[in-house]
């Protein structure tokens, strides 16, 4: 099978493209696969890296006050949407797949065109601008929220349910032991992380937040950002229970040892504590596209898996009631979890998988 994949921009589109790449590689190894992706973003350094080939596109997304760019931009789609048609025909896919971005526009376009079987994939419970503009031209969707499939309702083709395969890839990690960290594996643990490069916002919140939590029985993991860390301890100390890190690679494998988290509500971490069945406070930021993250916490807190406060609610006070208030109620702390399973699917990429090779009859 040839397929050809385009995504771009962030981890939370990339890695689950790269979960549906192994996927189809597993099922057939002599699978062919091509990327496309941006000129400028992190898949043009992870995929090439993982022995994939790789053609790049260069196009931006529109900004809200850049009008400049906005206009180069609309000259560069164009430019995009050709090269794509070029690229499509010479490789000759049986099927073009978009997992987010807005590098996937040109490229889903030019298999509409060329009448090429189409795919897309949303992360988000709210999907994107560039989804939402293509579900007239694709095959088929798969959402990781079921109640985002409402949203599509101009959609050509099916929407189905198919979670976020990005999710699998925790299952199967091996558990870091709490010990490694000087971490106490009797005592509950809470991991506080605001996204890989942190927060100088949530930073500033959460140091009254631990001068707290040092009279509590749990333990805390507080990840800054590797940027912020040094002026975050900066003349600071707190007790024996709190722990302060940059940054922990592999922090899935911690998460598999872990009793609670408070996080941002990007789509990988969602994935994530979906398949981990991990009860989580969720700060989603406000500073990201059509405000996705908060939706994607809500929904996670509107079927019982999780608990929300906005960055402007966040004190000391509302994140240790909410602590408090998971960690200290068991049979609480049991619905969310029997709720996370209900929510999650461990399976995406066969799902995915299963469905791409019924629709092109492979």
């Amino acid at each position: 099978m040839r397929i050809v994949v385009s995504a771009g921009g962030t981890g939370g589109h990339i890695y689950p493209a790269l979960a549906i790449i192994n996927k189809f590689k597993e099922k057939d190894e002599k699978t062919e696969v091509l990327y496309i992706g941006t000129h400028n973003r992190m898949e043009k350094e992870i995929v090439p890296k993982k022995g994939i080939k790789y053609e790049e596109l260069e196009i931006y997304g529109f900004s809200k006050n850049n009008i400049k760019l906005d206009i180069k931009n609309i000259f560069l789609i164009a430019k995009a949407y050709k090269k794509s048609l070029k690229i499509l025909k010479d490789f000759k896919p049986d099927i073009v797949l978009g997992v987010g971005g807005y590098v996937t526009y040109p490229v889903i376009k030019a298999a509409h065109k060329l009448g090429i079987k189409t795919f897309i994939h949303e992360q988000n419970s709210h999907p994107g601008k560039t989804n939402i503009a293509l579900q007239k031209y694709v095959d088929l969707i798969g959402v990781s929220f079921k109640e985002s499939a409402k949203i599509f309702n101009h959609a050509k083709g099916e929407v189905f349910y198919s979670g976020n395969p990005c999710g699998e890839n925790a299952l199967s990690l091996k558990p870091m032991n709490k010990k490694d960290l000087g971490l106490n594996p009797e005592k509950k643990l809470v991991v506080i992380v605001a996204g890989s490069l942190g927060s100088s916002t949530v930073n500033k919140k959460m140091s009254d937040f631990l001068s707290v939590a040092e009279k509590e029985d749990y333990e805390v993991l507080y990840i800054t950002g590797k940027s912020l860390y040094e002026d975050f301890i900066k003349d600071k100390k707190f007790g024996e229970n709190i722990k302060i890190l940059p940054y922990l690679d592999n922090l899935p494998a911690l998460l598999k040892n872990t009793d609670l988290i408070v996080t941002r509500a990007g789509a990988s971490t969602m994935s994530e504590i979906l398949s981990l069945k991990l009860p989580a406070i969720f700060i989603p930021s406000p500073f990201v596209a059509n405000n996705h993250q908060y939706y994607n916490a809500l929904e996670i807190k509107n079927n019982g898996g999780g608990e929300l406060i906005e960055e402007k609610d966040l004190t000391s006070e509302a994140l240790a009631s909410k602590i408090n208030l998971v960690l200290g109620d068991e049979k609480l702390y049991t619905s969310m979890k029997e709720n996370l399973a209900k929510m999650s699917m461990d399976n995406s990429s066969d799902v995915i998988y299963n469905k791409i090779k019924e629709m092109i009859k492979w």
